[in-house]
């Protein structure tokens, strides 16, 4: 005689714990999901940022001109603006023999630079205006002089705009502070803080060599 086995289903205690399983391993996984996409597109604004140096590097030493003369090309970055940065020709003022960073003995010469290192608004081109988008802004940015940093929301909080200027044919940038080049006490190094809303950092360093660092380990 053939023994008798009933077909037996799952309760609806074990339907219960199978459900819990899979909805707690697929909250890790979009969680986990989440926290790399926000991770990825931090990074990439702060390679954006890099590259938009490089732009103005590239622009700058390769002698692009607005008109006739030769100009230099820069990166404005603004407290008052932390979502949004531009690229720049620095062609205001016009070449002088009192030049603060162009020096030169004939502002008729061929080869004489405008600018003064720094952007003017309602003067200078504006080439490009960047949006980071994604709720990242540029949290913070420094630079040193002397020995000292000084920064636009950290420390002493004393910054509110950070240029970055490049022009043949010197390839070290030019670097100002609140709308200053200063010659006697140069900028040698600047630092980019982006920030996301949901948390973490990434940092974009200058030195004074021209390196650019999408990915330096910290602002100080």
């Amino acid at each position: 005689m053939e023994s008798f086995h009933p077909h037996r289903g799952f309760t609806l205690v074990e339907l219960m714990v199978v459900l819990a399983i899979i909805v707690t391993i697929t909250a890790v996984v979009f969680s986990g999901q989440n926290s790399f996409n926000k991770t990825l597109v931090l990074a990439n604004t702060a390679y954006d940022i890099a590259l938009s140096l490089r732009s103005a590097e590239t622009y700058g030493l390769g002698g692009h001109a607005i008109g006739s003369l030769p100009t230099g090309y820069g990166i404005h970055f603004s407290k008052a603006s932390p979502g949004s940065y531009m690229l720049f020709a620095d062609s205001y003022p016009a070449p002088s023999t009192a030049s603060v960073c162009h020096t030169t003995s004939d502002a008729t010469a061929l080869d004489a630079q405008p600018g003064n290192c720094n952007y003017d608004p309602g003067q200078d081109v504006v080439v490009s205006s960047y949006a980071l988008g994604n709720g990242i802004t540029v949290s913070d940015f420094c630079a040193i002089s002397s020995g000292t940093w000084s920064c636009a929301n950290s420390g002493s909080g004393n910054l509110t705009s950070l240029d970055i200027v490049f022009a043949r044919p010197n390839p070290d940038p030019f670097m100002s502070v609140n709308g200053v080049y200063s010659s006697s006490l140069p900028v040698t190094n600047a630092c980019i803080t982006v920030a996301s809303p949901q948390g973490g950092l990434r940092f974009v360093s200058v030195l004074a060599s021209g390196k650019i660092v999408a990915n330096a380990n910290s602002c100080p």
